[in-house]
């Protein structure tokens, strides 16, 4: 058993990252909800970017993409991700690691009408990840697309959600003199129980 309490209470890491986002909502100047995902291609070259998280389920943190992206690409064929949100304002970041699966139905639907018609359009338009010639050359397409979609287009085949699933969650806190609190919830496959434990800073 460890020896937990205060901003580490509790039993369930998907419930304790959703209350440490809120805390971060609350003090983060721009987009709490920005985290890091790191990918490996088919080579196994690491690649990491800032995505915009939209949801955390019971199991899950989902984000949405367009799937020929490289990121798309990378995580469709590895199946395995990492996120890393990092919270200046709280000192605290939570690392995870997981399973991939693609979000491509009603709840992707969902997502995509709420979302602005110019960010629509520019979901068809930008061919994400890919050699542009110059600025125009997306202007003009996000115009050609505005043109033939109209005001309520639907979600581009080529675009939708991911979730991540993890297998692994560690919560970090800044301490005193570098000697950090650090907590790790790790299982060996989804349906497992979790086991954690405290690392050293």
């Amino acid at each position: 058993m460890t020896d937990r309490s205060g901003i580490f209470a509790g039993d369930d890491p998907i419930a304790l990252a959703k209350s440490w986002l809120a805390e971060a909502k609350k003090t983060e100047l721009n987009d709490a909800i920005a985290v890091s995902l790191a990918t490996v291609d088919q080579s196994g070259m690491p690649n990491v970017r800032i995505v915009l998280l939209k949801e955390i389920e019971d199991n899950a943190f989902v984000f949405y993409t367009n799937y020929e992206s490289s990121k798309g690409q990378e995580l469709i064929s590895s199946g395995k991700a990492a996120l890393n949100f990092h919270w200046k304002s709280l000192r605290r970041q939570v690392r995870i690691r997981g399973l991939v699966e693609k979000e491509d139905g009603a709840q992707a639907d969902a997502y995509y009408n709420s979302r602005p018609l110019d960010s629509r359009i520019g979901a068809w338009a930008s061919q994400q990840s890919r050699p542009l010639l110059n600025r125009e050359e997306l202007e003009n397409a996000v115009r050609e697309n505005k043109d033939a979609l109209g005001a309520s287009p639907e979600r581009p085949p080529h675009w939708g959600g991911f979730r991540i699933k993890p297998l692994e969650m560690e919560f970090w806190a800044d301490g005193p003199n570098r000697l950090h609190d650090r907590f790790k919830w790790e299982k060996p496959d989804i349906d497992a129980t979790w086991t954690i434990n405290r690392l050293n800073p």
